[in-house]
């Protein structure tokens, strides 16, 4: 089994190193993945250890038993909100061939992904878009 793609039940969202992502310290904007890398307790959906959420490297500590943590699992306090899917993401599933069966067998999240991609777009280039 590879960790590339999955789907994490507690923060409802997809998990994995092929997804891209922003880091969840709601100060940082680094471009992340949703990868075992990135992962507050350092194992699929945070383990015993941690939030689950995903970090940059400059946003992840070890605890005492050397896991990766954020800074809040550190500490002892709730987690951070998590950050919303990249649009990076989000035309993925909506666009790519291999998310074809899906966004047949659940219509109902396609309109809810066109409806997110409305809401927020993407900042223009002197706005400091890509």
């Amino acid at each position: 089994m590879g960790w590339s793609l999955g789907y994490d039940p507690n923060w409802k969202r997809d998990v994995g190193y092929g997804v891209p992502a922003i880091c969840d310290d709601p100060t940082c904007d680094a471009e992340i993945d949703r990868g075992l890398s990135y992962v507050c307790g350092g194992e699929p959906y945070g383990g015993e250890d941690g939030c689950g959420l995903h970090f940059c490297g400059n946003h992840l500590w070890h605890n005492k038993e050397g896991q990766q943590v954020c800074w809040r699992c550190r500490t002892g306090r709730k987690p951070y909100e998590p950050k919303p899917d990249t649009h990076e993401w989000l035309e993925w599933k909506l666009t790519d061939p291999s998310w074809a069966e899906w966004r047949k067998a659940d219509p109902e999240e396609v309109r809810k992904i066109e409806a997110a991609l409305e809401a927020t777009p993407l900042p223009s280039p002197a706005q400091g878009g890509k």
